[in-house]
C-alpha cells in the first residue's frame, strides 16, 4: 500500500500541488467492479483545502487516473455501519449516498480517523460520525500552532503558524543588538537564555513587592460587590412595581390593535360597498329608458342607446373576488339580466317591425320606376337604420341569438324587395334593348324572368351570289341567332351599348351602397372571428352565416368580412342570373353584342377588384364575365365554323367572299368597341382565330371554284385582306398582312402568266425550237443554217402575226380577264397593266433572240413595242 500510496502522489497528486495523506481501498457495494482508491488530500497553497478524491486504474492496467473529486466540506455524514463488530463496509453521504466496501477494517478505519482529524483541524461544519467507535476519534484537539493531523502511521501534517508583524519587529530589532546573531548562532542563543534569566528574575521581585496594593484591591472588590448587592435589590423592587404597569400597557396596546384593525376593516369595507354602488347601480332614468323609451323617436334612440350602454358596462364590471357570493350582488345582476332581456326582446321586435314598414314603403314607390331604366334609391331607407346601429352594436354583443334572427329576417325582407326592384328594372331594360312592341312580340318576351319563347330557326348556308346583291343574303358572320344581322346597323348596336351600359352602372352602386350599409348598421367593418358555431342545416337559404364544404359539413365563417359576403348572396342572389337571362337575350339579338358585353363586364369587374376583390360585386360580376367570355368565345367559334359551311355557286362568279368582306366589317367594329379596353388580349386571340380560318377557307374555296379561276379568288380575297389590314394596323396581325400580301402577288403573278400564256404561239413555238438548238450546242449564229430554223420561216411566221392580229388577240384577253374578275375589288386595270407587262418581256425576248441567232438579216417584228402600248391603252378605253 505504501508503494502506491507514493505512486500516487507522484504521478497525481504532486502534479496539482496537493498531498496525500490518506488511502483506502475501495468497491461499491452490490457490485462486482474493479477496485478502486479513496483518497484525502489537502493543497500545499493556502488557502487549504481539504478534499476526497477517488482515483482508479487505467482500462490498460499501466497507470492511475483521477475520476471524480469531493470537497470535505460537503461531507454531511460518515457511516460505519458497526462500531463494535469489525465490518469493511461504510457510506459517505454527500448530495448523494456512497456506499464502499474496503478492502480490509483496518484500512477502513485508519481513513475514517483520518477524515475526523482533517474536519477538526480544517471545518467549522461538523461531520456526523455514525456507528464509528470512540477509540478512533479523539476527544479534544488543540487549537494552538503545534496541532498536528496523521495520515496513517506514516507521516505528520506540518503545522505552521505565521509571524504577525509586530513579532517580526520585535524579532528584528532584537536581533540587530547583537552583532553574532547571524555568524554564531550559539552565542546569540546564550545571549538570549542570559536575558531571560534575568527578566524572570526581575518578573519575581515585581510579584512579591506587589502584594500589599493586591491586598487593598481585593479589599475595595469586595466593597464593590456590596454596592452591587444593594444595587441589585433595589432594581429588584423597581421590576415588581413596574410588573402592574407593564400589564395594563399591553392591555392598553392590544385594545389600541383591536381599534386599529376595525378601523381598518371599516375602510376596506366601505371601499367595497363604494365599489359596487358606483359600478353596479343603474340609473332610473336608464331602467325607464330600457323598459318604455320611445324607438320610433330619434331622442328615444338617443336615450335607450345611452342606458343600454350604461346597463351593459354594469354587466360587464370586473367584480374583485368574493363579490359573486354576495346575495345583493346576485339580485343585482339578476336584475340586469332580466333589463337585457326585455329591452332586447323589445329591440327585436321594433327592428322587425321597420324592416316591414320599410319593405312596404319601398314597394309603393316601384311604380314610378316601372318606365324607367333605373333603381330605386334605397338611401332614405339606410339613412332612418342607422339610427339603431349603436343598438345592433349593443345587441350583437349582449344577445347574440337575436342579433342573428334580426339579420337574417333582414335579409328575408330585403330579398325578396330587391328581387321584385332587380326583374321589373331588367324588364324594362330587355323592352329596351328589343326596341318596338313589335319586336319584342317577336321575341316572346313575357312575364320578368324576360326568357325568350321565340322559336331558333336554323342557320341559313351561304350561297356566293353576285357581287351586287351579295349583301342582301344572310352573312356568315353574323348571322349568330333568329335574326339576319344585316337587319341591324350600328345604331342598334349602340343602343344595346348604353343600355347594357346603364344597367351596369345602376347596379354597382346598389350593391356598393347595401354593402356599405351592412357594414355599419351590423357592425362587420372589422375583420374578426364570429361567436358561435354553425349547424349543418343553415346554408345561403336557410342560415345567414353559415357555409358548407362540397361534402356536407359545415365549416365556421372565418371572418365579419365572409358574412359581409354571405349576406349579399343572399339578399342579391336574383342579379347574377338576371344578368345571364340579359346577356343571352344580347347575344341573340346580335352576337356582336358580346363584343360590347365582354369590354363593359371587363372594365365593371377591372373597377370592383380594385376597391376590393373578395366582395360580393366583384365576385357576381366575375362570375358573369366567365359567362360572357363565353359567348364572345362561341361567336368566334360560330364565325369560323361557318366560313367553313361556305357554298359557292357554279353558275356566278366568285369575287370577294362574304366572310372576308364581313371579317373588315367585324374587325373595325372591334376595333372602335376595344380602343384603351382591358381585355385586348382576348381580341388579339379572337383575331388570330379568325384570320386563320379566312386564310383556310378562301384557298378551300378558291380550290372548289369551277367558273372563276382559282389565281383570281385569292388574288382579289388576299388583297381585300392586306387592304383591310393596312387600314386598321392591327399590330397583332402584322404577320399576316405580310403574308396576304405576298399570297395576292404570286397569285396575281401566276393568273397573268397563266392568262395572258402564248399571244404569239406559232412564233412562241419557233423561237422554243431555237433555243432548244443552242441548248443542244449550237452556236447562236450558226442556227440560222438549220433547215428547219432558217430566215425563211422566221420570216414565214413573223408574217403571220400583223399588228391587226396582234389587237385582237388583246381585245380578247382584256374581255376574259373582265369576266374572271369582280367589280368591287376593281383590279381589271392592275391584272391589265401586268399583263401589258408580261407581254412586252416576251416581245423583248424575241427580238434579243433575233439580233443574237440571226444577226444582219434585217428581220423584224410585224408590231413595235409602241404598238403594244397603244394597243393595250385602246383597249382599255374602250372598255
Amino acid at each position: 500500500m505504501t508503494a502506491i500510496k507514493h505512486a500516487l502522489q507522484r504521478d497525481i497528486f504532486t502534479p496539482n500541488d496537493e498531498r496525500l495523506l490518506s488511502i483506502v481501498n475501495v468497491c461499491k457495494a452490490g457490485k462486482k467492479k474493479k477496485n478502486c482508491f479513496l483518497c484525502a488530500t489537502v493543497t500545499t497553497e493556502r488557502p487549504v483545502q481539504v478534499k476526497m478524491v477517488k482515483v482508479k486504474k487505467s482500462d490498460k492496467g499501466d497507470f492511475y487516473k483521477r475520476q471524480i473529486a469531493w470537497l470535505l466540506r460537503d461531507l454531511a455524514v460518515v457511516d460505519a455501519k458497526d462500531a463494535i463488530k469489525e465490518n469493511p463496509e461504510f457510506d459517505l453521504h454527500f448530495e448523494k449516498i456512497y456506499k464502499w466496501v474496503a478492502s480490509s477494517t483496518a484500512e477502513k478505519n485508519a481513513f475514517i480517523s483520518c477524515i475526523w482529524k482533517l474536519n477538526q483541524r480544517y471545518l467549522r461544519k461538523k461531520i456526523d460520525f455514525v456507528n464509528v467507535s470512540s477509540q478512533l476519534l479523539e476527544e479534544s484537539v488543540p487549537s494552538g500552532e503545534n496541532q498536528s493531523v496523521t495520515g496513517g502511521d506514516e507521516e505528520v501534517v506540518d503545522v505552521y503558524q505565521e509571524l504577525n508583524a509586530r513579532e517580526e519587529q520585535d524579532i528584528e530589532i532584537m536581533m540587530e543588538g547583537c552583532e553574532c546573531a547571524i555568524s554564531n548562532a550559539e552565542a546569540f542563543a546564550e545571549r538570549l537564555s542570559r536575558e531571560l534569566q534575568v527578566l524572570d528574575g526581575a518578573n519575581i521581585q515585581s510579584i512579591m513587592a506587589s502584594e500589599k496594593q493586591v491586598n487593598i484591591l481585593m479589599k475595595l472588590l469586595d466593597e464593590a460587590l456590596k454596592e452591587v448587592d444593594q444595587i441589585e435589590l433595589k432594581l429588584s423592587s423597581y421590576e415588581e412595581m413596574l410588573q402592574s404597569v407593564k400589564e395594563q400597557m399591553d392591555q392598553i396596546s392590544e385594545s389600541n390593535h383591536l381599534i386599529h384593525l376595525s378601523n381598518t376593516n371599516n375602510v376596506k369595507l366601505l371601499s367595497e360597498i363604494e365599489f359596487l354602488v358606483n359600478h353596479m347601480d343603474l340609473a332610473k332614468g336608464h331602467i325607464k329608458a330600457l323598459q318604455e323609451g320611445d324607438l320610433a323617436s330619434s331622442r328615444g334612440i338617443e336615450a335607450c342607446t345611452n342606458a343600454a350602454d350604461a346597463l351593459l358596462q354594469c354587466m360587464n364590471v370586473a367584480l374583485r373576488p368574493g363579490h359573486d357570493m354576495l346575495l345583493a350582488v346576485k339580485q343585482q345582476q339578476q336584475r340586469f339580466s332580466d333589463l337585457r332581456e326585455q329591452f332586447a326582446r323589445r329591440l327585436a321586435s321594433h327592428l322587425n317591425n321597420v324592416f316591414v314598414q320599410q319593405g312596404h314603403d319601398q314597394s309603393s314607390t316601384l311604380a314610378q320606376h316601372s318606365v324607367e331604366l333605373a333603381l330605386p334609391n334605397h338611401h332614405p331607407f339606410h339613412r332612418d337604420l342607422l339610427r339603431y346601429a349603436k343598438l345592433m352594436e349593443w345587441l350583437k354583443s349582449t344577445d347574440y341569438g337575436k342579433y342573428e334572427g334580426l339579420t337574417k329576417n333582414y335579409m328575408d325582407y330585403l330579398s325578396r324587395l330587391y328581387e321584385r326592384e332587380i326583374k321589373d328594372f331588367f324588364e324594362v331594360a330587355k323592352i329596351k334593348m328589343t326596341g318596338t312592341t313589335k319586336e319584342s312580340k317577336k321575341f316572346g318576351l313575357h312575364g320578368s324572368s324576360g326568357k325568350l319563347t321565340g322559336s331558333t330557326s336554323s342557320l341559313n348556308k351561304l350561297s356566293v351570289q353576285s357581287s351586287g346583291n351579295r349583301r342582301s343574303q344572310s352573312s356568315s358572320l353574323l348571322d349568330m341567332g333568329n335574326m339576319s344581322a344585316s337587319d341591324l346597323d350600328v345604331a342598334d348596336r349602340t343602343k344595346f351599348d348604353k343600355i347594357f351600359e346603364q344597367v351596369l352602372s345602376e347596379l354597382e352602386p346598389l350593391c356598393l351602397a347595401e354593402q356599405d350599409f351592412i357594414s355599419k348598421f351590423f357592425k362587420l367593418q372589422q375583420h374578426q372571428s364570429m361567436p358561435g358555431t354553425m349547424t349543418e342545416a343553415e346554408d345561403l337559404d336557410g342560415g345567414p352565416f353559415s357555409r358548407q364544404h362540397n361534402a356536407g359539413v359545415p365549416l365556421p365563417v372565418s371572418s365579419e368580412k365572409d358574412m359581409i359576403r354571405q349576406m349579399m348572396i343572399k339578399i342579391f342572389r336574383c342579379i347574377e342570373p338576371e344578368l345571364n337571362n340579359l346577356i343571352a337575350l344580347g347575344d341573340k339579338i346580335d352576337s356582336f353584342n358580346s363584343l360590347y358585353m365582354l369590354v363593359k363586364m371587363s372594365h365593371h369587374v377591372w373597377t370592383a377588384q380594385n376597391v376590393d376583390p373578395a366582395s360580393f360585386l366583384s365576385t357576381t360580376l366575375g362570375n358573369v364575365l366567365v359567362t360572357v367570355k363565353r359567348n364572345f368565345d362561341k361567336c368566334i367559334s360560330n364565325q369560323i365554323r361557318q366560313m367553313e359551311e361556305v357554298k359557292i355557286s357554279k353558275k356566278s362568279k366568285v369575287g370577294i367572299l362574304p366572310f372576308v368582306a364581313e371579317f373588315e366589317e367585324f374587325a373595325g367594329l372591334a376595333e372602335s368597341i376595344f380602343k384603351n379596353a382591358e381585355r385586348r388580349g382576348d381580341l388579339d386571340k379572337a383575331y388570330t382565330k379568325l384570320i386563320r380560318g379566312v386564310f383556310v377557307n378562301v384557298e378551300k374555296v378558291a380550290n372548289e371554284s369551277q367558273k372563276t379561276p382559282r389565281d383570281v379568288v385569292m388574288m382579289e380575297n388576299f388583297h381585300h385582306i392586306f387592304a383591310t389590314l393596312s387600314r386598321l394596323k392591327i399590330s397583332c396581325l402584322e404577320a399576316e398582312k405580310k403574308e396576304a400580301k405576298q399570297k395576292y402577288t404570286d397569285h396575281l403573278q401566276s393568273y397573268v402568266i397563266y392568262s395572258l400564256g402564248q399571244p404569239l404561239e406559232k412564233l412562241n413555238h419557233f423561237f422554243e425550237g431555237v433555243e432548244a438548238r443552242v441548248a443542244q450546242g449550237i452556236r447562236e449564229e450558226e442556227v440560222s443554217y438549220q433547215l428547219a430554223f432558217n430566215k425563211q420561216e422566221l420570216r414565214k411566221v413573223i408574217k403571220e402575226y400583223p399588228g391587226k392580229e396582234v389587237k385582237k388577240g388583246l381585245d380578247n384577253l382584256y374581255k376574259k380577264v373582265d369576266k374572271h374578275l369582280c367589280e368591287e375589288e376593281n383590279l381589271l386595270q392592275v391584272v391589265w397593266h401586268s399583263m401589258q407587262d408580261e407581254f412586252i418581256r416576251q416581245y423583248k425576248h424575241f427580238e434579243g433572240l433575233i439580233a443574237r441567232c440571226y444577226p444582219g438579216s434585217g428581220v423584224t417584228m410585224e408590231f413595235t413595242i409602241q404598238d403594244i402600248l397603244d394597243y393595250c391603252s385602246s383597249i382599255a378605253q374602250s372598255h
